[in-house]
């Protein structure tokens, strides 16, 4: 850990570098994982403070960005955005030096309301509440803002019911890694239309929703690239998650594969039948099939008027993706060296507004027409995708998963490089999962630059990722408040903690949430700031509560014990699966690649684990969801189905099973800490969308994921 003993001072350099990180944001103190307070180092602290733009390689240099901030600081000027609760009085900043002031305010219905700032010299101004959510404007003084008034909580599961005329509080679902969908002509990667079968088989059973892994736009021109968590823009959708047969139905997708020739109609076949995701051949090829669906899309001659609405909604942002997916496609043809990453392009492809990529975009108009095409294809199978969850009852429907950030080499950093951190990368200190601590190597959006800009990407990321879902689970939700920076290419350890305007982005979350009528799910596992868990809480949003982590010392916490304001879950994607937790295969994993606790044996964690499944039959037992002897260490079947049953009994408002204890898998998606080693994000389910849930284990475990007070 790079941090410096606690009881030495700091030099007089040092603490001006202190005082800068302090105003900038940066927590200088922080308690580790191990309840052990640490203090970043002075060299951390200067290389991160210089990427955001504050230099301080001397005491006088410190001092300078340090006035420069207070200067920011103390603007008058309204922010572009300000956010306020339904039935709160607004807050505006306190430079501001409104106060006394006439106001208007014009709601999102058109009606006007005038009003008058008050508070004295000195007090925040303030403006009395308003009783309906939206984005507002604010006139005030020759100028406008908006007003984002947020409900007070998100959306929540009961609503989801009563807006079907449901008075339940209290449903179940699955959790998918989408790419492992298997389904007819499916290519090797899972589908939306695959999704679309297996919701309506969800729903028939009485399932409430199905969360599904990232669906972010990935990088069409170099398929190797496919961690969901590593995209090239949230904005977007991944465009390899296109069922060709959605496209223009299954004909034209089997004249295509046919005109594609034998090898392209073997190489199908063999990628069909692997057990893992080949992701470059299998990408490669899927969108070889795309391409000749876009030709023939084209030959029809008569325009679409579905797809010119969808290419004008999308705008700027659109169009700056699908220049970014062109651009990379041709230069990987020319250069592949450069390719990988727009910061190592020539400096005339720096910016999607140069004259130079003008000039580009005239030239390729058909190869941008494409991967707008693309967009517009995923869009329209990831909605029938959410119709068919709905329609087959899903109060819910389909859980998206919104990343906590994209790759700095892709097309959102591209794109909006003026609200991106250049040169951090988000990631975690050591903590108990992960020792070594995590540099995953994706990009952030600066604090300042979010709230000079109005949150205006964050409020179109957010509205991207709700636009085809019934709910939304936020990755490493503790980003809303702080995150976990680091030097590209330094180790993790070398980070510091940048605090985010949590109050403001929990707002829009909620309202965003609402006019959406989406529940949210904070992924809130790990080192959680103090008094968040509670913010959280507040708020609406959701946090999950994972059989792995709810314990009291060693003992399983009882079902009625669990949190009221999470979700319950077994396990999760980068955890074991019960029945590899089970049989060990998680320690074997671990042990094979040197990824154990320090100082700890794989013998060791065999002892550790033998009196952990003691102590999980033994809760199982406890609250009635099994009977008799514990079984053997490679029998996990009916510990499967206790689990089932165990977190169907929590207070939780959603239940949520992923597939792969649905089927008693051994093998978890993920194993963090890892990349080539493991087959992450690679593993293909055992049977068809269609017939997953026909099996016996499937149909047994549903049974048991009714919530004792659903009425069947």
């Amino acid at each position: 850990m790079t941090s410096r003993p606690q009881e030495q001072a700091p030099s007089d350099y040092d603490q001006a570098v202190y005082n800068l990180a302090a105003l900038a944001g940066i927590a200088v103190n922080w308690i580790d994982a191990y309840d052990q307070p640490q203090t970043v180092s002075p060299a951390s602290l200067r290389t991160i403070l210089a990427t955001l733009g504050l230099p301080c390689d001397s005491h006088r240099q410190a001092d300078e960005s340090r006035a420069r901030l207070q200067e920011i600081n103390r603007s008058a000027a309204l922010p572009p955005l300000i956010t306020a609760e339904v039935g709160k009085d607004i807050v505006l900043p306190a430079q501001c030096g409104l106060q006394g002031q006439s106001c208007l305010i014009i709601l999102e219905s058109g009606e006007q309301l005038a009003r008058k700032i008050s508070g004295n010299d000195g007090d925040a101004p303030t403006i009395a509440a308003i009783d309906r959510y939206g984005y507002h404007r604010l006139q005030v003084a020759g100028i406008e803002v908006t007003l984002a008034v947020a409900p007070p909580r998100c959306y929540g599961v009961a609503d989801a019911f009563l807006d079907k005329g449901d008075a339940r509080e209290r449903g179940w679902g699955l959790a998918l890694q989408l790419y492992g969908l298997r389904s007819e002509d499916d290519g090797g990667i899972g589908s939306f239309g695959g999704l679309a079968q297996l919701a309506t088989k969800a729903g028939k059973e009485g399932a409430t929703a199905l969360a599904i892994s990232p669906v972010h736009a990935m990088f069409a021109a170099d398929t190797h690239r496919f961690s969901p968590y590593s995209p090239s823009s949230r904005l977007f959708l991944n465009v390899l998650h296109i069922d060709p047969a959605d496209v223009m139905g299954r004909s034209a997708m089997q004249q295509v594969l046919q005109e594609a020739g034998p090898e392209a109609m073997a190489l199908q076949q063999r990628l069909e039948h692997a057990s893992q995701v080949n992701w470059p051949e299998a990408g490669r090829h899927r969108l070889n099939l795309l391409r000749r669906l876009y030709g023939m899309f084209r030959m029809q001659g008569t325009p679409s008027a579905e797809f010119a609405a969808f290419r004008l909604q999308g705008g700027r942002a659109l169009a700056d993706h699908a220049l970014f997916e062109a651009l990379h496609h041709t230069l990987s043809a020319k250069t592949p060296g450069i390719a990988s990453d727009w910061r190592h392009w020539p400096e005339r492809y720096h910016h999607p507004e140069s004259a130079e990529l003008r000039r580009f975009a005239q030239e390729q108009g058909g190869e941008i027409d494409f991967h707008v095409f693309l967009q517009w294809q995923a869009a329209r199978s990831l909605q029938r995708a959410q119709q068919a969850a709905r329609d087959s009852g899903m109060a819910v429907g389909l859980i998206a998963d919104l990343a906590v950030g994209a790759d700095n080499g892709g097309s959102q950093a591209w794109s909006h490089s003026d609200e991106m951190i250049a040169g951090l990368s988000v990631g975690a200190p050591p903590d108990l999962l992960n020792t070594r601590g995590q540099n995953w190597g994706i990009g952030a959006f600066s604090p300042l630059a979010m709230r000079a800009a109005g949150f205006r990407s964050y409020i179109a990321m957010l509205r991207s990722v709700f636009a085809h879902a019934g709910g939304v689970r936020i990755d490493h939700v503790m980003g809303l408040t702080r995150l976990w920076l680091t030097p590209e290419g330094a180790d993790a350890n070398d980070g510091a903690y940048l605090r985010y305007p949590a109050s403001d982005l929990l707002r829009l979350v909620a309202l965003e949430s609402w006019r959406h009528r989406a529940i949210v799910i904070g992924e809130d596992l790990g080192t959680v700031p103090e008094g968040f868990d509670t913010q959280l809480k507040d708020s609406g949003l959701l946090g999950i509560g994972v059989l792995w982590f709810e314990r009291e010392q060693k003992q399983f916490l009882p079902p009625k014990a669990w949190p009221a304001h999470a979700i319950a879950t077994t396990s999760t994607h980068d955890l074991p699966t019960v029945a590899g937790w089970w049989s060990g295969r998680d320690i074997g994993w671990r042990a094979e690649l040197d990824l154990l606790m320090p100082g700890d044996t794989e013998a060791q964690a065999l002892d550790d684990r033998k009196q952990d499944r003691r102590s999980l039959w033994q809760a199982l037992q406890e609250a009635g969801c099994v009977s008799g002897e514990q079984p053997a260490d490679d029998q996990p079947e009916s510990v499967a189905d206790g689990a089932a049953a165990y977190i169907a009994q929590t207070p939780a408002p959603l239940a949520l099973l992923p597939i792969e204890d649905l089927l008693g898998l051994e093998e978890q998606p993920n194993l963090p800490g890892t990349v080539a080693v493991h087959p992450n994000w690679q593993r293909r389910l055992p049977a068809a969308a269609s017939t997953l849930l026909e099996q016996t284990p499937c149909r047994r475990r549903m049974r048991l994921l009714q919530r004792p007070d659903i009425k069947k």
